[in-house]
């Protein structure tokens, strides 16, 4: 297993388990940089947003690249004020213009907009028939949310990004998800840092002779869950790819499993509580 790893989509579209997030990284010099060390170190998934504002950078990283656009899984997302069927198929337009890409590997609601996200969706569903993106999702969705897009859909999402960490399990979501074939996305995996010194973290760490971030990770992957942690700095970037070459037992990854707090976990704001 290496960083070239996927994992199969419900349509077949094949997602590398493990990408560059690019929250809160500037658009210039910084994403470019940031996005183009990321390739030369072998990842081949990038995910952005609109609402981050550094897409074209994120588009100018791949263009100087020497990886072939064919090789790069592109995730994108449409921000809660570009949503509706008509404002998300312009949102869409705009976003693949900054990338300054012919087509985007995955397109993902951004936040569940009531009154809105139903009809989003069903502009997702007309770029994925029209053949504009390989694969559709949504992101911050609970069971709830994805039972209201599924109810009328001629597709079900086929990932749903969330806040997901040790400390935050979402059992309820990712239950749901596999018991209807959605791929988890694990945003903020390492949480921002804040848990790194648990002592079963840093005792696995030591026996692996790895550090706690990489014990999350390969948490994350023995979990089945793709993760997207951000990082601007090469050296980090490449700690972060570093976790295939060693396996957590199973009764390792369920004393890590008992990190979970449940709600109290969450970092980000909680779907139902966002002020939309």
């Amino acid at each position: 297993m290496s960083l070239t790893s996927t994992v199969k989509l419900r349509n077949d579209v094949e997602m590398p388990w493990l990408g560059l997030g690019v929250y809160k990284m500037e658009d210039g010099q910084e994403v470019v940089d940031s996005v183009k060390s990321a390739l030369e170190l072998g990842y081949r998934h990038i995910d952005t947003a609109s609402f981050y504002k550094n897409e074209e950078g994120v588009g100018q990283a791949i263009k100087e690249s020497d990886v072939g656009r064919e090789d790069i899984f592109v995730t994108t997302k449409v921000w809660n004020d570009e949503q509706g069927y008509e404002e998300t198929l312009e949102a869409f337009d705009r976003s693949l213009n900054k990338l300054g890409l012919e087509y985007l590997d995955l397109y993902l609601i951004h936040w569940p907009v009531p009154g809105k996200f139903t009809d989003t969706w069903k502009a997702l569903e007309k770029l994925y028939k029209d053949g504009k993106v390989k694969a559709i999702g949504v992101s911050n969705f609970l069971p709830h949310h994805l039972q209201d897009v599924m109810k009328d859909a001629e597709e079900t999402p086929m990932v749903n990004q969330i806040e997901l960490h040790p400390e935050l399990h979402q059992q309820q979501t990712r239950e749901f998800c596999k018991a209807n074939d959605i791929q988890l996305v694990a945003w903020s995996p390492l949480a921002r840092g804040k848990y790194l010194d648990a002592p079963v973290l840093k005792e696995l760490a030591e026996k692996y002779d790895k550090t706690p971030a990489q014990v999350i990770l390969r948490w994350d992957y023995q979990s089945g869950i793709v993760t997207i942690p951000k990082s601007v700095k090469k050296e980090r970037q490449q700690e972060n790819a570093d976790i295939f070459d060693f396996e957590l037992t199973d009764e390792e990854i369920k004393r890590i499993d008992e990190l979970d707090l449940g709600e109290e976990g969450r970092n980000g704001p909680h779907p139902d509580e966002f002020d939309y």
